[in-house]
């Protein structure tokens, strides 16, 4: 999935108002940090095969460092107890650490079996990016309630926060419809950089949205 990682930061923001949004994001899609890193190290593999599925060309050979369930478990530790030494509530801390996981969940849902539980164990996934239909049909309407929940949950301070908000929601819907209808990646070295590029940008850009915009 795409925004439906972005849809449950979105809503996590309702029921931990005090993180930041940039937080929740990077929470969200700390495997999707973490995987390009790998690719571009040769630590974990990606090739490029039209086809694949019928949502994206991307054949996701090796990735049992930032996208197995054990492996994200263990990062939201990490993360959630950084978190909470740096002063986090408990509370707060196991939401975070709960988005992380989540990724799995999610992925485990729309991927074709390639996820795994350990590196080295069998792999699952449903497929559900074998119909983009049904991919959409799951996932927008998942990404609609994580906006309203944030949107509700929060106001504009000033003219920024509510154009950036629009803007960053633009934005993910444009780059989610690339992804579903556009042209296979040239290469794996831009599939890496593009990946890393977007989610520094979406995490700065969540954390700008969510300076100009404050609790209800």
């Amino acid at each position: 999935m795409f925004v439906g990682h972005f849809a449950l930061a979105f809503a996590a923001k309702r029921a931990a108002p005090k993180l930041p949004l940039a937080l929740l994001v990077a929470a969200c899609q700390l495997a999707d940090i973490l995987w390009p890193v790998f690719v571009a190290i040769g630590v974990e593999r990606v090739a490029i095969v039209p086809g694949m599925t019928a949502f994206t060309p991307l054949d996701f050979l090796s990735y049992p460092y930032s996208h197995s369930l054990v492996a994200l478990c263990l990062w939201g530790i990490v993360l959630g107890s950084v978190c909470w030494l740096g002063g986090t509530s408990g509370r707060a801390s196991l939401i975070l650490a709960a988005l992380v996981v989540s990724h799995w969940l999610l992925d485990a849902v729309s991927h074709r079996p390639d996820m795994p539980i350990y590196p080295g164990s069998a792999l699952y996934g449903l497929g559900l990016w074998n119909s983009v239909r049904a991919t959409m049909l799951v996932e927008l309407p998942l990404f609609a309630i994580g906006v309203w929940l944030y949107a509700t949950a929060t106001r504009a301070r000033d003219a920024a926060g509510h154009w950036s908000f629009v803007a960053l929601v633009a934005f993910m819907l444009i780059v989610y419809f690339g992804s579903a209808f556009g042209s296979p990646p040239p290469s794996v070295t831009a599939i890496w950089t593009v990946s890393l590029a977007g989610a520094v940008i979406l995490t700065g850009w969540s954390w700008w949205t969510d300076r100009h915009r404050g609790p209800v």
